[in-house]
């Protein structure tokens, strides 16, 4: 979703909780439809703050994942950073064949894995990339102590990645359950129901919309933000995009370039096996 569909959406509620406050209030006794106006605001009190801390709470948890996938992702794509320069320590046998399959897998996640996740399809459990790496460790024998010392270090550092994945992936699927967003939504109802009985015929017709505008305007911008958090792959303002990875990418061939690293063609530009 993007600015302007948000501000749409928002523009479009403030107009039609105004329209529905000036329509109520063309027939509204003065003073209000409340007979004891006290009573009544606490009762408002009382439902607005439950609303608020239920959404302070809920926006708190879609902001945690939010940074979780964003940091998740930033830290696959410096682990596979990483792992490339440790493949160059392994046995010579092994070396190629994980530097291709680290570059396809940076390539997979790109084109492949985020186009997927934007579009609300999830991400793949595990990238057929870190398969064909596993694999190929099998096959190593490290001997000499250099050679031995990258093997933990690799151990290590796809670690770092898989559970940097598994952070990325997280984000993808959503935190706020149904019944969350169906709380919030009723809550919301509930209270803008509750505003058109503040409906006062006695006060100006601009100071009953501006009371009802900016009420709408707070609860359907608020609750826009908490679907941006709980949806940070998308195409708008805001969303994460493979930034990190894609910077991975540039390095990995400037290092090819300057180090001499050799990376076989295992796969086409975007990461699917030839």
């Amino acid at each position: 979703m993007t600015l302007l569909w948000a501000g749409l959406i928002v523009l479009l509620v403030a107009t039609i909780a105004v329209s529905a406050m000036l329509f109520v209030r063309r027939t509204a006794p003065d003073g209000s439809y409340f007979k004891d106006g006290d009573r009544a605001s606490g009762v408002f009190g009382v439902l607005s703050t439950g609303f608020a801390i239920l959404l302070g709470f809920v926006v708190f948890l879609a902001f945690a994942s939010y940074d979780t996938s964003r940091a998740g992702a930033e830290a696959e794509a410096q682990a596979v950073a990483e792992q490339i320069q440790t493949a160059q320590l392994l046995p010579a046998s092994a070396r190629e064949d994980l530097s291709t399959a680290l570059a396809c897998y940076a390539r997979s996640v790109v084109f492949k894995e985020w186009p997927e996740m934007m579009s609300g399809e999830g991400s793949e459990l595990v990238n057929p990339w870190g398969i064909a790496m596993f694999r190929t460790l099998a096959t190593i024998e490290p001997l000499k102590a250099s050679e031995q010392a990258a093997y933990g270090k690799w151990l290590d550092q796809q670690s770092e990645r898989q559970s940097a994945r598994a952070d990325r992936t997280h984000g993808a699927e959503g935190v706020i359950p149904l019944p969350l967003w169906i709380v919030l939504f009723l809550s919301a109802g509930i209270i803008f129901v509750f505003m058109l009985f503040f409906a006062d015929s006695g006060e100006w017709a601009v100071t009953q919309g501006m009371m009802m505008g900016g009420v709408a305007v707070v609860m359907s911008s608020t609750l826009l933000l908490l679907w941006f958090l709980d949806n940070p792959y998308h195409h708008g303002a805001g969303g994460l995009r493979p930034t990190a990875m894609e910077r991975t990418l540039e390095l990995l061939d400037a290092q090819a370039e300057i180090i001499g690293i050799r990376i076989g063609q295992g796969c086409d530009e975007h990461g699917v096996a030839n």
